[in-house]
């Protein structure tokens, strides 16, 4: 049985049958499942206490991942005159990939750093909100582009790191570099060393993985600016407009494991349209019309921050932001969001700390985790929970939510209380 919603109901009786549619560098500076389920301090990887020695760089503030999360944040920095130096593993920018959605608090943090306005042009906005889907690659580009070219350093992967004896930060780098650094910002993603090392479990897998893609239009797309959701039983899928000529769209299925990794275009193609081979022809026509570099597939994984069990953000001069601390699955849209907030409030509080002498950055970055905690860990847990009620399979559960949750329950304007945030402008 079919049925449709537009943020159209679509509903299907089979996993793979047919489905249920819902549309909807400046100055320088002298963190399956139960309720329940805890997630152990693991023992970190390295824990020696050094000397500084001959060769090795200092820095004064080095970031760890040029990514959503580490770029804000040297941008956020920058924009108070604090230069700090960021390392990426890559050779250059990630500029492959998808989208992903901006909500309001995103925008706030984007106008605070003064990037808002020139991304807004480039997107469209979606039912009337302050809700874009935004490519990653001019994300991230026009990030870069307000730093000095020397900020962010390519080829430069971490691998090790340890605490010296006068409490700075010894990182050691793949291509042989040595720093010493004053602070360390731990940016570097879902897999992050630097987590390991401060004693974080890994992030756990939710029990769903999800195809991606941007499907590309030379001409001109067809679908008007809003969220459109595809429901099946253990399977969906939405897209959504990006710009004139581009349509993000994604596939989610449970799977007990997160399988093999593929990164072969061609069979990545292959796998998403066969679980959605029914499904209404604009998805599989969204899926062929997508380039070879922005198809992927991704298992989801977040983290529970319980209190009292996991590690803080911080161990003295080092700390986490984004998803290196607090990575969530993408049911919410508030992934990026979140990093982008914890790049601000971390900003400014570490501003405040280095007006006032380095002895109180420590507390400066307890007291960034204390607040950034109380929001990042309400929103993974419910994060969680909406991708398991969007990914129920039983057919009289997903009958109930097809017909009664998602219409009757689900609408966008009220469904977007949790993107509430406030941000000032930063100025030095």
């Amino acid at each position: 049985m079919m049925a449709t919603t537009t943020c159209s109901l679509l509903c299907l009786n089979s996993a793979m049958s047919r489905p249920c549619l819902f549309n909807s560098h400046g100055g320088v500076f002298l963190q399956r499942r139960s309720w329940f389920r805890a997630q152990p301090r693991t023992k970190p990887i390295r824990v020696s206490i050094i000397k500084a020695e001959a060769g090795v760089k200092k820095e004064d503030i080095v970031i760890v991942g040029a990514g959503i999360a580490g770029l804000a944040t040297a941008v956020s920095l920058r924009r108070l005159g604090i230069g700090s130096l960021v390392l990426e593993q890559v050779e250059s920018l990630r500029t492959g990939g998808t989208s992903l959605t901006l909500f309001k608090n995103g925008w706030r943090v984007l106008d605070a750093i003064g990037v808002a306005d020139s991304l807004r042009s480039q997107f469209l906005e979606i039912q009337g909100q302050e809700v874009r889907a935004v490519e990653r690659r001019i994300l991230l580009e026009t990030l870069a582009n307000q730093l000095p070219p020397e900020t962010v350093q390519f080829s430069s992967k971490l691998s090790k790191i340890e605490s010296s004896e006068n409490g700075e930060t010894f990182l050691e780098l793949t291509n042989g570099t040595r720093l010493l650094a004053k602070i360390v910002i731990g940016c570097d993603g879902v897999g992050s060393p630097i987590a390991k090392w401060m004693g974080f479990s890994e992030p756990k897998y939710a029990g769903h993985c999800a195809f991606r893609g941007l499907g590309f239009y030379p001409d001109g797309q067809p679908f008007s600016p809003r969220v459109n959701y595809i429901y099946g039983r253990g399977l969906r899928a939405g897209y959504v407009p990006v710009s004139p000529t581009k349509v993000y769209w994604f596939i989610c299925y449970n799977s007990p494991s997160t399988g093999p990794k593929i990164t072969d275009p061609i069979l990545l193609k292959k796998q998403a349209k066969e679980l959605v081979n029914n499904w209404p022809a604009e998805l599989l026509k969204l899926i062929d019309l997508s380039p070879d570099e922005t198809i992927s597939k991704t298992p989801l994984v977040d983290r529970w921050l319980w209190s009292g069990v996991s590690p803080p953000a911080s161990s003295g001069r080092v700390v986490l932001v984004g998803d290196a601390w607090h990575p969530m699955t993408p049911n919410l849209g508030q992934g990026a969001c979140c990093a982008l907030e914890d790049a601000v409030i971390l900003t400014r509080k570490l501003a405040d700390a280095i007006k006032s002498g380095t002895a109180s950055v420590e507390s400066a970055f307890r007291a960034y985790g204390e607040e950034r905690w109380r929001r990042v860990f309400p929103l993974t847990i419910r994060a969680n929970l909406v991708g398991s009620l969007l990914q129920w399979d039983n057919p009289l559960v997903c009958s109930v939510r097809n017909n009664v949750v998602i219409p009757k329950l689900v609408r966008l304007g009220p469904m977007l209380e949790h993107t509430n945030f406030e941000c000032e402008p930063l100025k030095a």
